[in-house]
């Protein structure tokens, strides 16, 4: 069964009015540690303009990566994801990361989190091209994305798949990513 939301357009993005409440997630840290890495404070999930909230989601969701679940679809002109977590509190946080990064495109505001994927740099630099619609439903978070801007729509694949991976293998899989880069 689906939840009905009313929806507001706010710059380029169409958000179920419920969502608007859930801008700021909470999140918790822990504390195990990890070889080479500060897995207590995650200082990777930190940015020059990322908000204490903001790292915290971040840190939640890589810690219970495996809460979580996603289906992504490549539309010729854009992304049709839907992601949902099995832990109501990733789950939040999942809700108000997704409307929060996507506002902050939508006002060219990049938090610059330390291990941000390159791929992110045109949506700042290209938001008003980008026209994202969110919905909250049984079936889980759903985020549609279009552009009419062909290089946006290839980094909205390619962004799909980076986070899918990440849902998949949590901060392994961003690991990796860095190190790709690195090496080319």
């Amino acid at each position: 069964m689906r939840r009905v939301f009313g929806a507001v357009l706010l710059g380029g993005m169409m958000l179920s009015a419920p969502l608007l409440a859930q801008m700021h997630g909470h999140g918790h840290m822990h504390g195990a540690g990890g070889m080479g890495h500060d897995m207590a404070n995650m200082p990777g999930l930190q940015g020059e303009n990322a908000t204490p909230e903001e790292s915290a989601e971040l840190a939640l969701m890589f810690q219970r990566f495996q809460t979580m679940s996603r289906e992504v679809e490549n539309l010729p002109n854009g992304i049709r994801t839907v992601t949902r977590s099995s832990d109501p509190e990733v789950m939040e946080a999942l809700v108000s990361h997704a409307v929060g990064m996507i506002d902050r495109v939508g006002q060219k505001d990049d938090p610059k989190i330390f291990i941000q994927s390159p791929t992110l740099d045109i949506f700042f630099a290209r938001g008003e091209r980008i026209l994202s619609e969110i919905d909250v439903t049984d079936e889980g978070l759903i985020v549609i994305q279009t552009s009419d801007d062909p290089e946006v729509v290839a980094a909205m694949h390619k962004h799909a798949a980076e986070v899918s991976a990440m849902v998949e293998q949590g901060m392994h899989a961003v690991h990796m990513m860095m190190q790709e880069r690195v090496s080319n």
